[in-house]
């Protein structure tokens, strides 16, 4: 690697004052594109470049005139204009597009650096963490302090419906998604370690992330690194081992823990689709919440952002009217529309635990439906054998099931691919269906065979599952009447 005009998150910082036009190489992955949308909002110029623009990132991209090209018709002597190029984590370190890109004389930087460098370096900055619920979370937390009047910024790795996934604000919050995948090619670190982050919420923490992290423990150490001087209040699920083993290591720091079996709850007293009704307790006292949020994983989410805004000193009746009604990112229980009678639901769940708190959350929503799940097992960890029976043991708490297999090999050293005929097996002993499609026309013949007049199709994947989103079953949905 040649890296001579890498800068890093200190670099950048010092030559803040000289950049002015910023490209984006690899802009259509959601962080990459939240970011870029960001910056332009700073006063930056921002372009940018991809391979593929899809749904919903390309949608958003378009609507802010941000000037894209594709990869294919990129003039590369255009790219030395620019003072700096934003590089996606999706480039490879050993392709053509990396090598060009260090010898073409400009300063280039991960997506995480500048934003740490140009964004949040002065800002009092929240940052969701955890293996799973950091979009939902995160947008929950703009939505509930924007109802406050706290009128907060963020920066939301997904696509939401009707207003930008990042925002500078005007109040003194800025709620930021800090994940933990590893920042680009030439930064092999946790993108929240390049984050200024004052206060910190963990949702959750376990394996995954395999094609970057060899164990758990190797999660934990990124957590380590920004724990070690941390000064700031930490917001903690106290029933993960390894988020209990981190606060005993960093025990002087100020942690309040939440969970099902933590003594400030949350503790749900009535579930049903209209919503949720749950209690938590704040300064000693249980505390009755109203919401329209369903599913034990999202009351969870919720949690975090009511104990946050407490110690933040504002008033719960406050809170609790600021609860009631929120929304999800797209791609999280989104419903599409109707194939045929029955309801299409979009979301991204690709990790065990995921899975089956998104059927268990469709379940409680459309309590007389039968859930037909389709799954496509698209990222590197999921289509490995790391998870073999924990997949197998979660697909089982739908009704049916279809499963929808990658064409791609899992990337994980030292690990096979999913077994899906084992899977397709176990779901077919429990009366689960678990029909296999390796092809769209095989996946379309399946999701006619599988539904009826009662059905309900759940599609969990964060790839565009074997085309399905990208291909005439769009179209032959029914859409959604807003009420």
């Amino acid at each position: 690697m040649n890296l001579k005009n890498k800068l890093s998150l200190e670099g950048l910082v010092k030559k803040k004052s000289e950049i002015k036009k910023i490209f984006f190489f690899r802009i259509c992955g959601t962080g990459m594109g939240a970011a870029a949308c960001l910056l332009r909002e700073k006063g930056y110029e921002v372009e940018g470049a991809d391979l593929n623009f899809f749904p919903p990132m390309s949608d958003y991209l378009e609507k802010t005139n941000i000037k894209l090209y594709s990869l294919k018709d990129l003039d590369w002597d255009y790219l030395k204009t620019f003072d700096l190029i934003v590089v996606g984590n999706v480039v490879p370190r050993m392709s053509d597009d990396a090598r060009k890109i260090e010898e073409i004389g400009v300063p280039f930087c991960s997506f995480p650096a500048v934003l740490g460098a140009f964004v949040l370096h002065d800002l009092n900055v929240v940052g969701i963490a955890g293996t799973h619920g950091k979009t939902t979370t995160t947008y929950f937390m703009s939505q509930i302090f924007d109802s406050l009047d706290a009128e907060p910024g963020y920066f939301i790795g997904g696509v939401i419906d009707g207003i930008p996934s990042s925002k500078l604000g005007k109040g003194r919050y800025f709620f930021i998604e800090s994940d933990e995948y590893d920042s680009s090619y030439f930064e092999k670190f946790s993108k929240f370690r390049s984050y200024t982050i004052n206060h910190l919420v963990m949702t959750s923490l376990e394996f995954d992330h395999a094609d970057i992290f060899d164990s758990i423990e190797d999660i934990k150490n990124e957590f380590s690194a920004i724990l070690k001087n941390f000064m700031g209040t930490i917001i903690a699920h106290s029933g993960y081992e390894a988020i209990t083993q981190l606060s005993k290591s960093f025990d002087t720091k100020a942690w309040y823990f939440y969970g099902e079996n933590s003594e400030n709850g949350p503790r749900i007293e009535k579930s049903e689709k209209e919503g949720t009704t749950f209690l938590i307790r704040l300064e000693g006292e249980w505390q009755k919440f109203e919401t329209n949020v369903v599913g034990a994983h999202n009351i969870l989410n919720l949690s975090t952002c009511i104990l946050f805004a407490q110690l933040e000193g504002f008033e719960i009746d406050k809170i609790k009217k600021a609860v009631r009604k929120l929304k999800f990112v797209k791609r999280r229980q989104e419903l599409r529309g109707f194939y045929r009678t029955a309801p299409v639901i979009d979301d991204f769940a690709h990790h065990p635990r995921s899975v089956s708190c998104t059927i268990n959350a469709v379940k409680t929503s459309y309590p007389d439906k039968e859930v037909v799940v389709i799954f496509e097992p698209n990222s590197a960890t999921a289509r490995s054998d790391i998870f073999q029976k924990e997949f197998s043991k979660a697909l089982s708490e739908a009704d049916n099931v279809i499963i929808a297999k990658p064409v791609r090999d899992t990337t994980v050293k030292g690990a096979s691919n999913l077994d899906y005929q084992k899977i397709s097996e176990d779901l077919k002993a429990q009366g689960r269906g678990g029909e296999i499609s390796e092809t769209l026309e095989e996946l379309r013949n399946n999701i006619d065979k599988s539904i009826g007049k009662n059905s309900l199709i759940l599609i969990l994947s964060n790839g565009t599952c074997l085309d399905l989103w990208k291909s005439d079953f769009v179209k032959e949905l029914t859409p959604v009447i807003e009420t």
